[in-house]
C-alpha cells in the first residue's frame, strides 16, 4: 500500500497538527504534541510549528498541504475514529489529491478487535477501513482506528489516533523507525541549567555575548516565578552533541557562577534535600503567607523525611508567638510583615525543632491587606543556620498565587546559597 520512499535531503524541520474541535475550547488541552515533540527532538528534528484545528475537512486539508510544503516531517493526531466528526482521513486525502479506498484487510483487523472485547463491529466502524490511496496503514494494537503513513517527495506524513496510548503505541512501532532512517545518525539533545534568585532580563544581559558562538536558537531562557531555566541545545552525531553540550555548559557556568543551582534538576527543593542528606543536617520551616507551600515543596522530594523535621504555618500573630517564639514586642513594634519578624521566625523554628537550619517567610500576598508603607506583594524571608541569620525582602508583582510561588522559591534559593555556596 506504500509508495517507495523517494531519496531525500535531510532538512530536519517538523510540524505537528492536533485535530479536534474540543481542543479549541477550555475543557481539553493538546498534550499529544508535547510527547511527539520530545520524540522528534530525540532524532534531531526541530519542531518549528504546531497547530490546533477543528473538525473540518477543508481546514485539515489546507493545514496538511501547507505544512508539507515547508517541513520534512508532519505529524497529525486525532480525528481517525468512526463518528461523524472524525474527518481527518478525508482531510488528508484531499490534501494529497488521493482517493479514499475501502480495505478489506483493515476491516478484518477491526472486526477482530471488536470480537476480542465481546462486541460486534457497528456499521459506522467500517468507516475506519477507508484508507488513503497509496499510504501505509498502521495496525492499531492498542485500540481500533488505524494510523496512516505517507512518504512522498522526501516528506513524511504520519497520522495517529488522538487517544494518547494508541498514538504512543504507533510511535513506538512505526514512527521511531521512520525517523531513524531519516535522521542519518543525527540526534538533538538539551541540557537545562536551573537558577534561582535571578530574573530573565538580568541573565539575558550577562549571557547574550555567548549567543554568537553557540547559535541563538540553541539557547532558550524559560522564566518562572523565582526560578529560571536555561535550556542549552545541540544537534549532531551523539559524540559531537555531548561534547558541544559540555562546552556550552562550561561557558555559561563561567558567566553565571553560583546562580546555577543544578543541571537537569526539576526544582530547588531537589537540590536542597540531597545537599542536607549529604551533610547530615536538618531543617524546619515557619511560614505565614505561603501557608505550608515551602514544606510541601520539600516533602515532594524523595528522602526528605531524613532531613525535614517539620514546619509551622504561623499565620496569626498568636501562633507566631506561641508556636515559633516570635517576641510579642517585635510584632507590636515592626508588624508581622517585617525583617525582624522573618528573622525571629527562622531562628525560632530552628530552636523549637532543634534543627541545623530554619526558614521563615512572612508577607502580604494580596489582593487586600496592603498599605503605602507595606504594599501588596511585600515579602520578607530569612534563613537561620549555624553561622547566624540572613534575611532578604522584595515587593513581588502578580496576584496572590504568583506572590506565594515567588516566596517559596526565593526562600529555598536563599537556603541553597547559605547551605551550598555560603553566600551572605
Amino acid at each position: 500500500m506504500e509508495k517507495t520512499p523517494e531519496k531525500h535531503t535531510f532538512k530536519g524541520k517538523a510540524a505537528c497538527i492536533a485535530v479536534g474541535s474540543e481542543l479549541l475550547g477550555d475543557a481539553k488541552l493538546d498534550l499529544n504534541s508535547l510527547e511527539i515533540t520530545r520524540v522528534l527532538e530525540t532524532y534531531g528534528f526541530d519542531v518549528v510549528e504546531k497547530r490546533v484545528i477543528g473538525d473540518s475537512i477543508e481546514r485539515i486539508a489546507a493545514s496538511v498541504r501547507e505544512l508539507l510544503e515547508g517541513y520534512e516531517v508532519v505529524i497529525v493526531t486525532g480525528g481517525l475514529g468512526p463518528t461523524a466528526d472524525d474527518v481527518t482521513r478525508e482531510g488528508v486525502a484531499l490534501a494529497l489529491g488521493r482517493k479514499l479506498l475501502f480495505d478489506a484487510e483493515v476491516e478484518g483487523w477491526l472486526k477482530e478487535r471488536y470480537e476480542r472485547v465481546g462486541r460486534t463491529m457497528p456499521e459506522i466502524g467500517r468507516s475506519m477501513a477507508m484508507v488513503v490511496e497509496g499510504s501505509e496503514i498502521i495496525r492499531n494494537n492498542a485500540g481500533s482506528a488505524p494510523g496512516i503513513l505517507v512518504q512522498e517527495d522526501g516528506r513524511l506524513l504520519a497520522v495517529f489516533p488522538g487517544v494518547p496510548w494508541e498514538m504512543r503505541s504507533m510511535i513506538e512501532s512505526h514512527l521511531k523507525l521512520k525517523l531513524e532512517e531519516r535522521c542519518e545518525g543525527r540526534i538533538r539533545r538539551s541540557r537545562t541549567l536551573l537558577m534561582g534568585g535571578v530574573v530573565e532580563s538580568e541573565v539575558e544581559g550577562r549571557i547574550r555575548h555567548l549567543y554568537g558562538g553557540f547559535g541563538r536558537d540553541n539557547v532558550t531562557i524559560l522564566a518562572s516565578f523565582g526560578v529560571l531555566r536555561l535550556a542549552l541545545t545541540a544537534t549532531g552525531k551523539e559524540t559531537e552533541v555531548e561534547a558541544e553540550l559540555d562546552r556550552m555548559e562550561r561557558a555559561f557556568r563561567e558567566i553565571l557562577g553560583e546562580d546555577v543551582a543544578g543541571v537537569d534538576i526539576a526544582s530547588l527543593a531537589k537540590v536542597i534535600v540531597p545537599a542536607l542528606i549529604s551533610r547530615d543536617q536538618t531543617l524546619a520551616t515557619a511560614e505565614s503567607c505561603t501557608g505550608g507551600l515551602v514544606g510541601g515543596a520539600l516533602t515532594s522530594v524523595s528522602g526528605s523525611s531524613e532531613v525535614y523535621m517539620g514546619g509551622v504555618v504561623s499565620y496569626s500573630n498568636e501562633v507566631k508567638e506561641q508556636m515559633v517564639g516570635v517576641p510579642h514586642d517585635l510584632l507590636i513594634e515592626y508588624g508581622a510583615v517585617s525583617e525582624q519578624v522573618a528573622r525571629a521566625m527562622a531562628e525560632g523554628v530552628r530552636q523549637r525543632f532543634s534543627t541545623d537550619w530554619g526558614l521563615g517567610v512572612t508577607g502580604i500576598a494580596g489582593p487586600s491587606g496592603g498599605t503605602d508603607e507595606k504594599p501588596v506583594g511585600l515579602v520578607h524571608w530569612a534563613v537561620a543556620g549555624p553561622e547566624g541569620v540572613v534575611a532578604r525582602h522584595h515587593i513581588f508583582p502578580g496576584d496572590r498565587d504568583i506572590v506565594r510561588e515567588w516566596s517559596v522559591n526565593v526562600v529555598l534559593d536563599l537556603l541553597r546559597r547559605q547551605l551550598i555556596v555560603g553566600a551572605k
